[in-house]
């Protein structure tokens, strides 16, 4: 090629471009890793990259994600989980984040995405349809929204608190404000307004 580009190389630049929070020069720097690194090791990523696609899907009860050789994922499994108690959340990353805290020992619903009508995501992209049958089923005795507090993650607790609203089950939501270690006058006008509505006896 008389420009001394490689189609080959191109390609695999434009398919690291196209994923989140990768700029230009680093898809660049990817795709340049992968050529120069040892056959076995890209070969290992390009493995397993087929092998998520091919086995990795949604939980058919909460939407969090699960191998193919199970319909429920190991949170669905948990015999230890309390069935009765729904934490409402955006994606499975979201999912992780709580995990990692270890504190919560309920069960998730994952929403897969947040309403977003700019980028053409309404109440019919979620799975909103699926936490009323499993709250309409009368095992559920709290419903915790979890979304991020933002516009677009309230929008869609209020979306489905909407929709759950005729079942009878308190909805509640994460609390909000200040964070411990935090300092005052580092503190945004939303993060204090949240403190104040969301304070507690002492």
């Amino acid at each position: 090629m008389a420009s001394g580009r490689l189609e080959a190389l191109d390609r695999l630049i434009e398919a690291f471009g196209r994923l989140p929070g990768v700029g230009a020069k680093s898809a660049e720097r990817l795709a340049h890793h992968v050529l120069k690194s040892p056959p076995e090791e890209a070969l290992a990523l390009a493995e397993a990259i087929r092998q998520i696609k091919e086995r990795v899907h949604h939980c058919r009860t909460c939407y969090h994600l699960t191998e193919s050789s199970e319909e429920l994922c190991l949170i669905c499994r948990d015999s230890s989980r309390d069935p009765g108690v729904i934490c409402v959340v955006e994606g499975s990353r979201d999912l992780l984040a709580l995990e990692r805290a270890g504190t919560y020992r309920g069960v998730y619903h994952v929403l897969l995405g947040r309403l977003a009508p700019l980028q053409g995501t309404g109440p019919d992209s979620l799975t909103i349809d699926g936490l009323e049958e499993r709250v309409a089923s009368g095992k559920v005795r709290e419903v915790i929204m979890a979304t991020n507090p933002n516009l677009e993650g309230d929008g869609t607790a209020l979306l489905v608190a909407n929709r759950l609203a005729d079942s009878g089950v308190p909805i509640t939501r994460l609390a909000r404000g200040l964070a411990s270690g935090s300092v005052l006058e580092f503190a945004n006008k939303e993060m204090l307004a949240d403190a104040f509505s969301g304070r507690q006896c002492f």
